[in-house]
Formats: structure tokens, sequence, C-alpha cells
């Protein structure tokens, strides 16, 4: 998966350090949250797993996560979602 070229900072919408909100969306199985929590804190060592929010799809078939992360550079930042886009569990990362 090829990302867009590198943003100046100070064209960046977002500024750093920031807490960011990244929605992540999965089958709605055993553990997903938890190990979507577990890639989360390897970016941010302070994330609260009690801070997910959770929605489950009509059918519940599916688990829509919001996991607010605190974010220090637009490398950290690319880094994670490419981490989270990667994993097996994971369908959509916005």
């Amino acid at each position: 998966m090829e990302f867009p070229p590198e943003i100046p900072p100070e064209q960046s919408l977002i500024e750093y350090p920031s807490d960011f909100p990244i929605k992540v969306m999965g089958a709605n199985v055993e553990g997903f949250a938890e190990a979507m929590a577990h890639v989360v804190r390897a970016f941010d060592e302070n994330f609260d797993h009690r801070t997910i929010e959770h929605r489950p799809s009509k059918a519940g078939n599916y688990l829509g996560l919001t996991l607010t992360v605190r974010v220090t550079s637009r490398e950290q930042l690319d880094e994670l979602y490419r981490t989270l886009t990667t994993h097996p569990l994971v369908k959509i990362v916005l």
C-alpha cells in the first residue's frame, strides 16, 4: 500500500502531540478489542483500553472501535495506520 507524499508540518491539519481518534472495524470476535489495544499500546504506552468505544453492527457480525491515541508525529501516526491495516482481524481503518 502506498501512502501520499510527505505533508510539510506547516500544511498538516493535525498539531502534535495530539489525542487522535482512530476508528477500526473488524469481525465481532472474542479478543478483537484486546488485540487492537495491544497494537495501539506499542505506539502509545499510556493507552488505556477502558477508553475504547465499542459499536456493534446492526446484525452484530462486525464491531467498530474508536481508539483515542496520543500521537506525537506524522510518522508515528502513519506507522500506526500501517500496522492496524495489516492486522488479520481488521477490515477497515479510518
